[in-house]
C-alpha cells in the first residue's frame, strides 16, 4: 500500500514546467483598458434605429460630432425661423420701398426689418432673448405674436435638449473608470495550501467606489456532450478579498482572490498546461460613484499568458508615522515577487497532500520551481 502511494506520488511530480512550452494566444475580447473588442455588422435599420434614441446617440458619440450637431441645430432652427419672419415681412409689405422711409406712417409686424439679415439677427434675439431693443415685434400680425412664442419655446427646448447632452457626457461613469486600475498581469501562489489565481484592483481617487463588488468572468471553448462546439462559453469564477467575498471595503488597493479547488475550471491544469491552453478572464468591478450617486462598471481581462505562474504581489501599503495615515506607493501597483509555488495543477497537489497525510511522505524538490 505504501509503496503503492510513493509510485503514485512519483508519477504526480513527473509533471513538471516546460521552459519551451510555448504560448497560444487567445484573440482578446476584452482590452486591457475596458474596452469590448465587438464589431457589430450587417444589422438591419442601423441608422434608424440609433436615430429614434438620438440622445443616447449623441452622449455615446465623440465630441466633434457632438458639437457639429450641436451648430447645425441652432444654425439651422436661426435659419429657418429667420426665413419665417421674412415670409411674413413680405407678405405684409413690410420690405417695400416706400414702407421703409424715415418719415412713412407704415406699421409694421416687426420694426426695423429691413432684409434677410435683419431677419435673421431677429431670430437670433428672439430665440436667446438678448434683448437690444432695436428690433421688435407689433400688435399689427397675430402671426408674428404667433411666431415670437413659437421659436421662444422652441429656443428653450433646444438649449435644455443640448446643456442635458453636455452634461450626460461630462458626467458619463464610464469617465470614472480612468481612476480605476486593474494590476498588468495576474499571479498564481500558493495561499493557506491551495493553489490561487490573483489579481489587482486599486481606485487612485479620495472619493470612494461605495458598494464596490468584482466579479470575474472565464471565457473559453467548450464542447458540449451532443458535439456542438461553443466558442465564447463563459464561466463564474468565484473570488474574494481578504476571505470576505465579493463585495469590497474598497479604501486601498485590494488583492482579489480565486481558489483554485475542486469547483475551479483551472483545477486540471498545471502551470505548462495553462500556457498552451487558450482562455480569457474578464474582471469586472461594479459600485457607485460617491460623489454622483451613479453607478459604474471598470472592466479589464488577463490571457493566459499574462498569468504570471510562481508569483505573488509585493505590498504596497504601509503606514507613515510622520503623516499619522496609510500610505499605498501605487509605483508597487504591478510589482509581483517570484515565491516558491508547485507546478503541478491543484488536483495534483491536493492528491499529493492527501497521500502524505495518509503515508507521511515528504515533499521533494521537485515538487516547486
Amino acid at each position: 500500500m505504501e509503496c503503492n502511494s510513493m509510485q503514485a506520488v512519483r508519477t504526480i511530480l513527473r509533471k513538471s514546467f516546460r521552459p519551451c512550452a510555448t504560448r497560444k494566444m487567445r484573440r482578446r475580447a476584452v482590452f486591457k483598458n475596458g474596452d469590448c473588442n465587438i464589431l457589430q455588422a450587417r444589422l438591419s435599420k442601423r441608422r434608424l434605429r440609433f436615430l429614434q434614441d438620438i440622445f443616447t446617440t449623441l452622449v455615446d458619440s465623440q465630441w466633434r460630432w457632438t458639437l457639429t450637431i450641436f451648430a447645425i441645430g441652432f444654425l439651422g432652427s436661426w435659419l429657418i425661423f429667420a426665413l419665417i419672419w421674412w415670409l411674413i415681412a413680405f407678405t405684409h409689405g413690410d420690405l417695400e420701398p416706400e414702407h421703409q422711409l424715415a418719415d412713412s406712417t407704415w406699421s409694421p409686424c416687426v420694426l426695423n426689418i429691413h432684409g434677410f439679415t435683419s431677419c435673421f439677427l431677429f431670430s437670433i434675439e428672439t430665440q436667446h432673448t438678448i434683448g437690444y431693443g432695436v428690433r421688435t415685434t407689433t400688435e399689427e400680425c397675430p402671426e408674428a405674436i404667433f411666431i415670437m412664442c413659437l421659436q421662444s419655446i422652441a429656443g428653450m427646448m433646444i438649449q435644455a435638449f443640448m446643456v442635458g447632452i453636455v452634461f450626460a457626457k461630462m458626467t458619463r461613469p464610464k469617465l470614472r473608470t480612468q481612476t480605476l486600475l486593474f494590476s498588468r498581469n495576474a499571479v498564481i501562489c500558493q495561499r493557506e495550501g491551495c493553489l490561487s489565481l490573483m489579481f489587482r484592483v486599486g481606485d487612485m481617487r479620495k472619493s470612494h467606489i461605495i458598494g464596490a463588488s468584482i466579479r470575474a468572468q472565464l471565457i473559453r471553448a467548450k464542447k458540449t456532450k451532443e458535439g456542438e462546439v461553443l466558442a465564447n462559453f463563459q464561466t463564474e469564477l468565484a473570488v474574494n478579498a481578504d476571505g470576505c467575498d465579493s463585495n469590497l471595503f474598497f479604501i486601498w488597493p485590494m488583492t482579489i482572490l480565486h481558489k483554485i479547488d475542486e469547483n475551479s475550471p483551472f483545477y486540471h491544469l498545471s502551470a505548462s498546461d495553462m500556457l498552451q491552453d487558450k482562455f480569457e478572464i474578464v474582471v469586472i468591478l461594479e459600485g457607485t460613484i460617491e460623489s454622483t450617486g451613479q453607478t459604474t462598471q471598470a472592466r479589464s481581462s488577463y490571457l493566459a499568458s499574462e498569468i504570471l505562474w510562481g508569483h505573488r504581489f509585493e505590498p504596497l501599503v504601509s503606514y507613515n508615522k510622520d503623516r499619522q495615515g496609510y500610505e499605498v506607493n501605487y509605483s508597487k501597483f504591478d510589482n509581483t515577487l517570484a515565491v516558491d509555488t508547485p507546478l503541478c495543477s491543484g488536483a495534483e497537489l491536493a492528491e499529493f497532500y492527501r497521500m502524505q497525510d495518509m503515508g507521511d511522505v515528504n515533499e521533494p524538490e521537485e515538487l516547486t520551481n
